[in-house]
């Protein structure tokens, strides 16, 4: 018998069947997407925080912030981030 490996989506799957989880989940996902897609193409880039807070003329606290789901960026400074990650920014309401 093959143990099967217990990945982060599972866990998710998991929590969200408790009720208060599920509620804060649905209340911060927007936040942690953004967080992740982020990190994502910050690391891609091989940026630092630092390097990608001067190009977009804030501080690394700020990006830190951001990543760590701790600050609401103005769509200006996302705008911006974006530009600097050969990204597009991409809003939208479901």
């Amino acid at each position: 018998m093959k143990n099967k490996l217990f990945t982060i989506e599972d866990h998710l799957k998991e929590s969200l069947k408790n009720k208060r989880f599920a509620k804060a989940w649905k209340e911060s996902e927007a936040e942690y997407r953004l967080a992740c897609q982020l990190i994502e193409k910050r690391l891609k880039k091989n940026i630092s925080q630092r390097e990608l807070a001067k190009k977009v003329k804030t501080t690394q606290a700020i990006i830190s912030k951001i990543e760590t789901m701790q600050a609401n960026p103005s769509l200006f400074l996302l705008k911006r981030i974006a530009f600097e990650l050969d990204s597009k920014l991409v809003l939208g309401f479901k």
